[in-house]
């Protein structure tokens, strides 16, 4: 029945200010109302559907998406909206499209590594979407190892000009979002060699459609890649495939803010310090933790709200059903990840407060906490994706058969979501160079250097070395400072363990080769403790509104003893804590889905998401679902007609027994 709250008295059961979480949630007050707002006006606007995407053929659902990015850009410019308005409409609007890497990566490129005469030129024509760009760098053959690029730009001092060549196949670029059919520059990223002599990976921008008809130009081959995973998902993308035959492009073209070619063909370095370009990376490894929360949450929303709808065994005398989530299997498996949406937030949240740390001290010349930040985002990047592509997946499985329903939003969220398990580096790599930092942060701490930082626990190390954990009852796992110990122990005593096995191998290479499936488990285990101490900070700052804190406490206790529980061997292997502890946390744990039960549905309120983003019919927020799936399964093509295309000719003669098999 429409106008009916179908999860009113899950509603009414809340324990806490809903509306006071929200802005928790958002960050602040102002960003709440930003939020709300371009959420709705998305929302409102019958152009940003998306009910009909996973039904669409790709040439279709790519000219859908053109529409829409067009008209948002329209609507920026008729509505004067500020950049983070303009910023959060689009986030919004829900449809990778090539405008993705246009403002993402393009102008921030530029920005960043071009000099300020290339900004002046470049970012007004770029702003006024004049031109559009992409970002080149990920080829056919390389994508983690950027140092093997292979694209070469040759200078050739007779002419003042570059020559930019994919020597091989493999050289060939490939997956720049943006670049398939739309871009008409690009920022490419190749070897510089001048005067014969190989000066590593630089960025230059080139043109590569006439601003005219859009045909390519001379020398440039550009096409997309290909349909992608899922329907839908990433297949509004055109992400593409490059290859440069002897392209010439002018030397000022170069992006030379750090490294610059005079006319005779000299490098020489700027006094911009090489390492500024650190500070973009914790910016773009920022935005991925953020979204991470973000695709986490909405995936937590729909299995939550569908477990409270959704009914099975345990009727009594003819009674109702039990509702799923009511079942300890249930909320074994979906309240550490309400939880984690939570502490995920809250990290990233950090990170944004790290970005500008970072940037100032880069600004200030002070570099001493570059390789701590690198490190820390790297692996917040790593773990934070995987974890919450895994969980996507765990989501749908919560929501029975229905879930793999297009219409559930689940599996065009995966599609959508995974590949960030593998841009902006490969997720197991980033994990190996945490790694190596942690390794090396060790083996200096006997010469005095004292570590920063995420790594500042280290400094303990002698007392985190012996330390065995004194918790004597189940309710002993609720203090923060036996949790965080614990943590810290178990990285530690880790890492020191890796770096003695180290000691073994007479090329280090080789030991980290050997001992790589350890050496990611220990940059995991660090990265936990970093999450799970960072809920504790956010902990330990006023909170306002009614039970809000309390209801957070219990989602970091249980995102916390969730993690001890699963990786439980790890701390007996460190003599951390004792088989009968890891027997209190599990109990405790449990425990504590009582006290997150009668809220849960609030909790996902408090994300705030409309029925639009969240484009799932199990996850509606009035929880009327049954009619609405039933009602979506008519919308389906296939069901256009009542006689399938294909009757007369394969289902009819089949039937009657006239199949003429030499014609199959």
């Amino acid at each position: 029945m429409e106008g009916v709250d179908y999860l009113g008295d899950e509603r009414s059961k809340a324990e806490f200010d809903v509306d006071a979480m929200k802005i928790v949630w958002a960050g602040s007050k102002d960003a709440f109302d930003l939020v709300h707002r371009m959420s709705k006006l998305v929302a409102d606007d019958p152009v940003f559907r998306k009910d009909n995407r996973t039904m669409l053929d790709r040439k279709a659902l790519f000219k859908s998406t053109l529409e829409k990015s067009a008209y948002a850009f329209k609507r920026v410019n008729e509505l004067n909206l500020t950049y983070e308005e303009a910023t959060k409409l689009r986030f919004f609007i829900d449809e990778p499209t090539f405008t993705d890497l246009h403002w993402g990566m393009f102008v921030p490129a530029i920005k960043g590594q071009g000099t300020e005469e290339q900004q002046e030129k470049w970012l007004p024509l770029a702003q006024k979407m004049q031109i559009i760009g992409c970002y080149a760098q990920t080829e056919l053959g390389h994508g983690s190892n950027i140092q093997g690029l292979e694209t070469t730009a040759t200078f050739d001092s007779k002419t003042d000009e570059f020559v930019i060549h994919s020597p091989t196949l493999t050289s060939s670029k490939w997956w720049p979002g943006g670049l398939g059919k739309v871009s008409t520059h690009a920022v490419v990223y190749a070897r510089l060699i001048t005067e014969g002599q190989d000066h590593g990976v630089h960025g230059f921008i080139v043109q590569l459609r006439s601003l005219e008809d859009h045909i390519p130009l001379p020398g440039i081959t550009v096409g997309d890649i290909g349909t992608k995973f899922g329907n839908g998902g990433y297949n509004t993308m055109d992400n593409g495939v490059l290859r440069f035959n002897h392209v010439r492009i002018p030397r000022n073209q170069m992006l030379m803010r750090i490294l610059q070619v005079s006319r005779e063909g000299k490098c020489t370095y700027s006094d911009v310090p090489r390492q500024l370009i650190y500070g973009t990376m914790v910016y773009v490894r920022q935005t991925i933790v953020s979204d991470a929360s973000i695709a986490l949450s909405r995936a937590v929303t729909i299995a939550t709200r569908y477990s409270c709808v959704r009914r099975q065994f345990g009727s009594q005398n003819g009674g109702p059903e039990t509702q799923v989530i009511d079942y300890k299997t249930q909320q074994n498996r979906l309240f550490p990840l309400l939880a984690s949406a939570y502490a995920f937030r809250f990290v990233a949240e950090w990170l944004k407060w790290l970005y500008g740390d970072v940037t100032a001290r880069l600004n200030a010349n002070d570099f001493s906490m570059l390789q701590e930040a690198h490190a820390c985002t790297a692996g917040l990047k790593s773990l934070t994706t995987t974890a919450t592509a895994d969980a996507i997946e765990e989501c749908r499985k919560l929501c029975g058969g229905h879930g793999y329903l297009c219409s559930s939003g689940l599996p065009e969220l995966f599609a959508m979501y995974v590949p960030a398990c593998t841009y902006e580096g490969d997720n197991m790599v980033l994990l190996l160079q945490v790694a190596r930092f942690l390794v090396k942060t060790v083996s200096q701490l006997g010469s005095g250097k004292q570590p920063v930082g995420t790594t500042s626990y280290m400094g303990r190390g002698e007392y985190l070395m012996q330390y065995h954990s004194n918790v004597e009852r189940a309710e002993d796992w609720l203090k923060f400072g036996a949790i965080l110990e614990a943590f810290e122990a178990r990285a530690f005593k880790m890492v020191v363990s890796c770096a003695q096995s180290l000691l073994n191998f007479p090329n280090p290479e080789e030991g980290f080769a050997e001992l790589s499936v350890d050496l990611a488990e220990v940059a995991i285990a660090h990265c936990q403790l970093i999450v799970v101490s960072k809920f504790i900070d956010k902990l330990k700052q006023e909170i306002a509104g009614k039970g809000v804190k309390q209801q957070l406490v219990y989602l970091c206790n249980i995102y916390a003893l969730s993690l001890l529980h699963k990786h439980q061997g790890e701390f007996l292997a460190t003599s951390t804590i004792t088989a009968e502890q890891a027997s209190l946390a599990t109990t405790q744990l449990r425990n504590l889905y009582s006290q997150v039960r009668p809220n849960a549905v609030a909790l996902v309120d408090s994300f705030n998401y409309t029925d639009h983003y969240l484009g799932s019919v199990l996850g509606r927020y009035d929880g009327n679902v049954y009619p609405k799936l039933y009602e979506a399964a008519w919308k389906d093509p296939l069901n256009d007609s009542v006689v399938t295309d294909g009757y007369v000719e394969y289902i009819k003669p089949l039937l009657k027994g006239k199949l003429n098999l030499s014609r199959l």
